[in-house]
């Protein structure tokens, strides 16, 4: 009986202990974004703004993200980091700024 008990419990302990996963629903209702006034200044105020990870000068991940040619380089990765929570480190992004970077990026990524 034992041997057949140590088995269950386990895997049902196992199982309690995995993180929840939610999934993120993309809500671009609002309309078209903006690079330069909707994406650029989240992008720098959040991710090489004060936090510094991703400035002038950055080695983490994918270097500098401080124009538009180095965040729609890395829009996919951008884009993965930001509906997972990984990204931007040390805050969470609201689902309003989270929406404008993954509509922005799902739009095309326009230079505009």
């Amino acid at each position: 009986m034992k041997k057949i008990l140590i088995p269950i419990l386990a895997t049902i302990s196992l199982a309690a202990c995995k993180k929840t996963n939610t999934t993120y629903v993309t809500d671009c209702s609002s309309g078209t974004k903006s690079f330069a006034t909707d994406v650029k200044p989240l992008m720098i105020s959040a991710c090489s703004g004060g936090a510094s990870c991703h400035g002038s000068g950055s080695q983490k991940g994918p270097g500098e993200l401080i124009n538009y040619t180095q965040i729609s380089m890395d829009k996919v990765g951008i884009r993965s980091d930001v509906v997972s929570g990984r990204m931007p480190y040390g805050m969470t992004l609201t689902t309003a700024e989270k929406n404008t970077i993954v509509c922005w990026i799902d739009n095309g990524a326009l230079n505009n």
